[in-house]
C-alpha cells in the first residue's frame, strides 16, 4: 500500500478520534466576566486596546477642521529619540498621538519629546490629575508645540488640582467621564470641557 495513503489514513484517523472524544459545549451563553477595578461601570481608562470603543491606549481622534491628506501614528508610551526621528522618515505623517498610562513623574521622562518635528500635530493623552506639581510643571518645560487633553472620573477635590490644570499651558482640553455631566466643581477650570458618558 502507498506510505502517503496510510499516512492519511492514520490523520484522518487520529482527527476524528480526537473531535469523537471532545466534550460537548455548552448550552447558553458563556458567563459574564466579574465586574473589577479594571472592567467597572467606567472601565480602565488606558485599557486594552482590543476592549472596544470604550478604551483610550489608541483612541480615535478627530479635528472636523483638520482636512489634509495624511497618517497618525499612535504610541501608547513616550516613543524613544530613535523612534521619533524614524518618524521623520515616515511618509504621510500629519498627526502623532501619544496616550500615556500615568503622569510623568517630571521632566526627564518626557525629554525625548523635544525631538518633535513640526511638521505635524502631535496630542498628548493624560489620565486624571496632576499627582504632583512637578509633574505638572514638566509640561510646560518642553520647548516644543504639543496638545494636551486630560481625561478625569471626577470634578476636581481640591483648588490645587484645578490650579494645576490651568497652569499646563499646553493644555487644550479636560474631557470629564461622568455617568451623569455636571459642571459642578469645574467651575474655575480656565480651560475647555467637555464630558464622555460610557454606556454598554
Amino acid at each position: 500500500m502507498n506510505r502517503s495513503i496510510v499516512f492519511s489514513a492514520f490523520v484522518l484517523g487520529a482527527i476524528a478520534g480526537c473531535m469523537g472524544g471532545a466534550p460537548h459545549p455548552a448550552a447558553g451563553p458563556a458567563p459574564a466576566p466579574p465586574v473589577t477595578a479594571e472592567t467597572g461601570p467606567l472601565g480602565s481608562p488606558f485599557a486594552d486596546p482590543r476592549e472596544g470603543p470604550n478604551a483610550l491606549t489608541y483612541p480615535l481622534v478627530l479635528d472636523a477642521g483638520d482636512v489634509r491628506y495624511g497618517a497618525t501614528v499612535q504610541y501608547a508610551r513616550i516613543p524613544t529619540i530613535g523612534e521619533l526621528n524614524d518618524l521623520r522618515q515616515t511618509p504621510l505623517v500629519q498627526r502623532l498621538v501619544i496616550s500615556l498610562p500615568a503622569w510623568p513623574s517630571g521632566y526627564d521622562p518626557i525629554q525625548p519629546l523635544e525631538q518633535l518635528s513640526q511638521d505635524y500635530v502631535t496630542t498628548v493623552i493624560l489620565p486624571g490629575y496632576p499627582p504632583s506639581r512637578q509633574a505638572a510643571d514638566a509640561w510646560n518645560l518642553l520647548s516644543v508645540p504639543i496638545r494636551l487633553i486630560v481625561v478625569v472620573n471626577d470634578a476636581p477635590t481640591s483648588a490645587m488640582q484645578t490650579t494645576d490644570l490651568n497652569n499646563l499651558r499646553a493644555l487644550e482640553r479636560v474631557v470629564a467621564q461622568m455617568d451623569e455631566p455636571a459642571r459642578v466643581g469645574f467651575e474655575h477650570l480656565q480651560r475647555p470641557l467637555s464630558f464622555r458618558v460610557l454606556r454598554e
